[in-house]
């Protein structure tokens, strides 16, 4: 009973937080992928064609939706972690009688909370501009949850690491939005010469990607039980990761 009221106040805590500031959290993403849907799908799409056998708004909507749940499940537990560890309120938890899978799991279910409610709005918005198809809803639900609970404890991780705010930025701005916008969000990496497909292989992202365009479109570069296998295999890793920092209080402890 103790952890189940520990894990739902860390749970309203984290979800309250971002509602409090909606117009920075929830409304930018919504305007970004408008410009995206401009740009590059009226735009540009018009000049592409099709892909997939889908016109290239069509195509690229499952990417983008994906890559704002990315995002934002990432920054969301980075920043608001490290702010508590900034503050010392990290410490409090430690001490208190609260298992560790708790804390971990507080904080990545508010990351995934606000992650899928920007992916919720950016698939709203993109009602504007396109006739949503979906083939096979649980592949959505199931790859949008499992892909918004990875970054959720890669932002965790992030922030047992960092020093400094800056630190919190590092990961996103080099690592992060390169591999998201060579995850296949813009184009299909069978186009790529069979050297670059194999290198596009070695990128989680093109897993979680396609798996999710599956959901919608019914078409992928890649097997979706290999897609659920490499997400799968990334969450475990990540989360036994992120158990072992905070049980031995790396980065943590002063």
């Amino acid at each position: 009973m103790n952890n189940s009221i520990a894990l739902k106040s860390i749970l309203t805590k984290e979800t309250q937080r971002f509602l409090r500031i909606w117009v920075q959290t929830l409304v930018p993403p919504a305007i970004t992928i408008s410009l995206y849907f401009v740009i590059f799908g009226s735009l540009i799409g018009s000049r592409i064609g099709e892909m997939g056998g889908f016109d290239y708004m069509s195509f690229i909507v499952p990417g983008l939706i994906m890559m704002s749940v990315i995002t934002n499940s990432y920054s969301n537990v980075a920043s608001s972690f490290f702010s508590a560890k900034w503050q010392r309120n990290i410490e409090e938890m430690l001490v208190a009688p609260v298992p560790n899978w708790v804390i971990v799991a507080g904080y990545v279910g508010g990351g995934m909370t606000r992650g899928m409610l920007v992916g919720l709005i950016v698939t709203l918005v993109s009602l504007f501009f396109v006739d949503i198809q979906i083939h096979n809803i649980w592949v959505i639900i199931a790859t949008v949850s499992l892909t918004s609970a990875t970054f959720a404890l890669g932002g965790l991780i992030n922030a047992i690491f960092a020093n400094s705010f800056d630190d919190i930025s590092i990961i996103p701005t080099f690592v992060l939005t390169p591999l998201t916008y060579l995850g296949g969000v813009f184009y299909s990496i069978s186009l790529l010469p069979d050297f670059w497909q194999g290198v596009s292989q070695i990128n989680p992202i093109v897993y979680m990607v396609n798996a999710f365009r599956y959901g919608f479109l019914g078409i992928s570069d890649v097997s979706i039980t290999t897609a659920f296998t490499v997400i799968g295999f990334f969450i475990v890793t990540l989360f036994i990761i992120a158990m072992t920092l905070i049980s031995k209080g790396i980065g943590l402890r002063s």
